[in-house]
């Protein structure tokens, strides 16, 4: 099902080409995109590295912190990092963690490629279409869940390959830990607990333990994330039906658009369809078909459980997709305009080790020739602008954040300036929390969302029990409505600065007389 006869251990020497190249290029990557300005494009990056700060820096510390729909994997990667404040303010904090997986996913599609193909070549083609990619490069520099995702399935692969080779348990307690952490990272994760546990009972020589024991280890991710929503929430499947998670905020997004439904909503078709176009400009066309043919070719050489497994993630998408859950947006079609264009990155592991099943594939003394004519493919689609502008994750980044950085840079300009220690902020989390991050204001001097039971009574008796000195609001919000019904109740808030910006609402700053 898996593997080749030609399979060997891995040199000390290749490791560490291969380590070499793979942080090299990493940690150039975060030092260009830090010093341009461009770690915390993302909304979501932005809300990643908050999130992982106020698990500490907060009124109420703990887990509850990590809150109800994002999966925690990546912010517990990130919070070491995060209480710093030199590394919070820059961003860095969240790109340590994304920049880590990134080398170990790297490092591990290379050994496994090494053991399946039995061939250097053929494995440094796997490495250099994953470490050439100008998408995977910028997102690897952020803080974005994607390349942790890559990292944990990639340790996924390794440990089913070594098992394959070995029939030992060790490999298959491992592969329950690396799913385990997968499914701790995306939702994408959930879905592979089943199928590596039907290749567990397969390549396990129909051996029940293998798969009983890689299953129960894996189950574990899932399982604790339904108790963390059960015990904070009171309802094991918030982060499914709750007011934050992707069915509600699509339900509203419904009821507040003349939009209609998402491309791929209930349709197969445009699901794939919009999903292909994705990958396509995520990953490059020559590597798409080269992946393609070497799709092929991974079928001669008995080497489809890799890519079985590693498209995994990309089935979750277009299955998601079809439920309404998950849109992408391209600039090239309706509603032409970007949104989840690094979707298509899931697909490049995948895509890789197909093209090293190619260059395996070829005459021995032309591998080598092979895998650098790959290497030069793969960097075609990203040398007609310079890097980052060619990736279309940072132009979706860089588009969709033009407003809010305006906003979130005037504002904490502005509360640096005014504000002391103790004066206290109300605000909501959402992209609020930038503005502090900006001043260099700690999270705990703030009152929001993540501080029950504070958060609702002020909120509820504002003119009795609001106590802040500053409140911080996006019109509209819930702190800008609880504002104005203290005003009304005698209790007095100056609106002290408002920041209007074209295509974002305005932003209030309020301090108390």
């Amino acid at each position: 099902m898996s593997g080749s006869s030609t399979s060997r251990p891995l040199p000390n020497s290749d490791f560490a080409v291969a380590l070499v190249f793979l942080a090299l290029a990493s940690a150039a990557a975060v030092a260009w995109i830090n010093w341009q300005g461009y770690t915390l494009y993302y909304g979501d990056s932005e809300a990643h590295l908050n999130i992982a700060r106020r698990v500490l820096d907060s009124r109420t510390p703990g887990l509850f912190q990590i809150g109800s729909v994002w999966l925690p994997l990546p912010h517990l990667l990130m919070l070491p990092f995060a209480m710093s404040d030199a590394l919070w303010r820059s961003g860095l904090a969240g790109a340590f963690a994304s920049a880590i997986s990134f080398v170990a996913a790297g490092l591990l599609l290379f050994a496994s490629a090494r053991r399946v193909f039995g061939d250097r070549a053929a494995a440094a083609a796997v490495l250099s279409v994953f470490v050439l990619n100008s998408n995977m490069l910028y997102l690897q520099a952020t803080p974005m869940t994607e390349p942790v995702l890559v990292g944990t399935l990639a340790a996924v692969l390794y440990s089913t390959v070594r098992f394959q080779e070995s029939q030992s348990l060790a490999w298959a307690a491992l592969a329950g830990v690396a799913a385990m952490a997968t499914s701790l990272v995306r939702y994408e994760g959930w879905s592979l607990i089943p199928f590596v546990t039907l290749y567990f009972l397969v390549a396990g020589r129909r051996r029940i333990l293998p798969a009983a024991l890689f299953g129960a280890i894996a189950s574990l991710g899932p399982l604790l994330w339904l108790a963390h929503n059960w015990w904070y929430w009171g309802d094991a499947l918030e982060f499914y039906r709750g007011p934050y998670s992707a069915l509600a905020i699509y339900q509203r997004s419904l009821a507040s658009s003349t939009m209609g439904h998402y491309r791929g909503y209930h349709n197969w078709r445009d699901a794939w369809l919009y999903y292909r176009n994705a990958v396509w400009v995520a990953a490059g066309g020559p590597v798409v078909w080269l992946g393609l043919a070497g799709a092929v070719a991974a079928v001669f050489k008995r080497a489809l459980w890799p890519l079985l497994l590693l498209l995994m993630p990309a089935a979750f998408l277009i299955a998601s997709m079809h439920s309404g859950g998950t849109p992408i947006f391209m600039p090239h079609m309706w509603p032409f305009s970007y949104y989840n264009t690094r979707f298509g990155v899931t697909a490049l592991p995948a895509l890789a080790f197909a093209t090293g099943a190619l260059v395996a594939a070829a005459p021995r003394g032309l591998r080598t020739p092979a895998c650098l004519l790959v290497a030069a493919l793969a960097v075609v689609p990203w040398i007609r602008s310079p890097w980052p502008q060619s990736s279309i994750c940072w132009k979706e980044s860089q588009v969709n954040s033009e407003a809010r950085r305006v906003w979130t840079k005037q504002a904490g300009e502005f509360m640096r300036k005014h504000y002391r220690r103790g004066d206290g902020i109300v605000m909501s989390f959402g992209d609020l929390p930038g503005v502090l991050r900006e001043a260099g204001i700690p999270l705990r001097e703030s009152l929001h969302e993540g501080n029950l039971p504070a958060w609702d009574a002020a909120l509820a008796r504002s003119s009795s029990l609001l106590f802040e000195k500053w409140a911080l609001s996006i019109k509209g919000d819930a702190v800008d409505q609880a504002i104005g019904k203290a005003s009304g109740e005698g209790l007095r808030y100056e609106c002290v600065k408002t920041i209007s910006v074209p295509g974002a609402a305005d932003v209030h700053i309020y301090r108390r007389n």
